[in-house]
């Protein structure tokens, strides 16, 4: 196979990767504004977009609006809406795409005052391509990624045409559903329903937003999108860290009781003594230091949903009486007579073995039998190694942001020593070593060393470090080339120059650590 035929190859795999995360992102059922931004993440990870964007206009209208951007200032994303801008503007009004190889002066970045546009920059690639709704266009998708002297132009086009009629089917899905649920001759239908941004909590627990995309979480999604839309009750199932609570969340937030609380309880961080007066409340003199009437968390969750968690740490006397609120839908305060009536949607989480304590008589066995009417069991994250690259690339974005770094990517190695592990902490344990590397982080690539030694040693214990300042420097030493390698996508004598070196060095040092360099083309 030629080394273009191999380009091609490689490039026909990661495209398809791709599109089958970008269609169950926008198939999944999320709001639209949700999951375009979920696709630019993508194409941001997997194919460098270092800017991007997707502009949307209504029918029969000039105004035009950013539905969708990454990498931009406030001050770009006004550039964008710019009629003057002529990359977007020019693709809006032809519907034909237009790539720009290399940016450089080309007269589309022209102002009409002869200044450039913010599009502008030098070595940068530039692929702008129409989003048709209906056969008409209805918007743009503009792309910046970094200029490559041998990039296949015909063939990066194309996989973006592809992109952007997915989420034109998508956009043309969402319109028809909108009209079905506001039909009438008073509404004028919009060739794309601009939608407004959803309450920051709820955007958070869209299904666009729960990482992951390997077979154990296909089957969970599937599951939260059976029950989501009914009243049942829930119990998640799964070990520590996870991510029973974000199940949760996701479950109440695409239900039709999204407009109402959602209210949490750990069980095990109360108490027996206050553990039912904080589920049911309690009545003015109940108890000593009882001075006025409080409501419980049933009452304040009403018409919303109550997530009990560590619920196998119930004990007797509450499990009675949350028992009667299960089959009767109604409870008294404590010290109280008069009955209140109960309409909230209960979600359950446990790391326990239920089974097991219901025969050590540590669990009312008719308690389980009422909770476990519709139970989700959550892998654990050394069952789901697919989703390890995607999660650690989720948290790297969060904690960016939270900390204000600019770490671009994870290096090659690092990737394959966080692969390697088998996270015993699950996703909890994944976004503290993402954290921990962020903060040890001072450059913009984590790399192996930044890690912790549990995960340095490939020890399951983790506690000894015994490494030789030797192995120390040659896996500093492997790990920075191959990252380099990576950067240059294989090209060693540009590796070389990066690293003030020779190619014969890099040669040398390639066979060395058994790099194999046609792997990062």
């Amino acid at each position: 196979m030629s080394p273009a035929e191999s380009k091609v190859e490689h490039f026909d795999a990661r495209a398809l990767r791709t599109l089958q995360e970008v269609a169950r992102v926008l198939g999944s059922g999320t709001r639209i504004k949700a999951g375009l931004n979920r696709v630019l993440e993508i194409l941001s990870r997997d194919h460098g977009a270092a800017r991007s964007a997707i502009l949307l206009r209504l029918k029969g209208s000039s105004e035009i609006r950013i539905e969708a951007s990454r990498g931009l200032t406030a001050e770009e994303q006004k550039s964008f809406l710019r009629v003057e801008d002529g990359l977007t503007d020019r693709v809006l009004e032809s519907g034909k795409p237009v790539v720009v190889p290399r940016a450089a002066g080309d007269s589309l970045f022209l102002r009409p005052d002869g200044t450039h546009s913010i599009h502008h920059a030098n070595g940068r690639t530039f692929i702008c391509v129409p989003v048709t709704v209906n056969r008409e266009t209805a918007g743009a998708m503009l792309l910046d990624l970094e200029h490559e002297k041998h990039r296949d132009y015909a063939l990066a086009l194309a996989f973006v045409e592809v992109v952007a009629s997915v989420i034109g089917l998508a956009l043309r899905v969402a319109n028809l559903s909108d009209l079905e649920k506001h039909p009438g001759p008073e509404r004028q239908p919009a060739l794309v329903e601009i939608v407004q941004p959803r309450e920051e909590i709820q955007g958070r627990y869209d299904f666009s937003n729960l990482v992951g995309n390997s077979g154990p979480m296909q089957q969970v999604y599937e599951q939260i999108g059976k029950v989501a839309g009914s009243n049942a009750t829930v119990m998640v199932r799964g070990e520590s860290g996870t991510g029973k609570e974000l199940i949760a969340h996701a479950i109440h937030y695409n239900s039709p009781r999204k407009a109402g609380p959602f209210i949490k309880v750990n069980c095990a961080a109360l108490p027996d003594t206050l553990i039912e007066s904080e589920l049911f409340g309690y009545e003015k003199g109940a108890f000593t230091g009882a001075q006025a009437q409080k409501k419980g968390r049933f009452e304040l969750a009403q018409g919303g949903t109550l997530f009990l968690d560590e619920i196998g740490e119930l004990n007797a006397t509450t499990s009675v009486k949350l028992l009667r609120v299960l089959q009767e839908r109604e409870f008294e305060r404590v010290g109280g007579t008069r009955t209140v009536k109960a309409d909230v949607r209960l979600i359950v989480a446990t790391n326990k073995d239920l089974e097991k304590a219901i025969v050590a008589g540590a669990f009312r066995e008719d308690l389980f039998y009422r909770l476990n009417v519709f139970t989700i069991f959550l892998p654990p994250l050394r069952e789901r190694k697919p989703d390890v690259l995607l999660l650690a690339d989720h948290f790297l974005d969060v904690f960016n942001s939270s900390h204000g770094k600019h770490v671009k990517r994870i290096s090659t190695p690092a990737i394959d020593m966080l692969m390697s592990y088998h996270w015993p902490g699950n996703v909890r344990e994944l976004a503290n070593t993402i954290e921990r590397a962020v903060l040890t982080c001072d450059d913009h690539v984590i790399h192996g060393h930044h890690l912790p030694p549990t995960l340095q040693t490939a020890e399951a214990t983790g506690t000894v470090f015994n490494v030789s300042l030797k192995q120390s420097i040659e896996a500093y030493e492997k790990d920075l080339i191959q990252d380099t390698l990576k950067t240059t996508r294989g090209n060693r004598a540009r590796a070389a120059k990066l690293l003030r070196t020779t190619e014969r060095v890099i040669n040398y040092k390639a066979r060395k650590y058994g790099i194999d360099c046609t792997r990062f083309k």
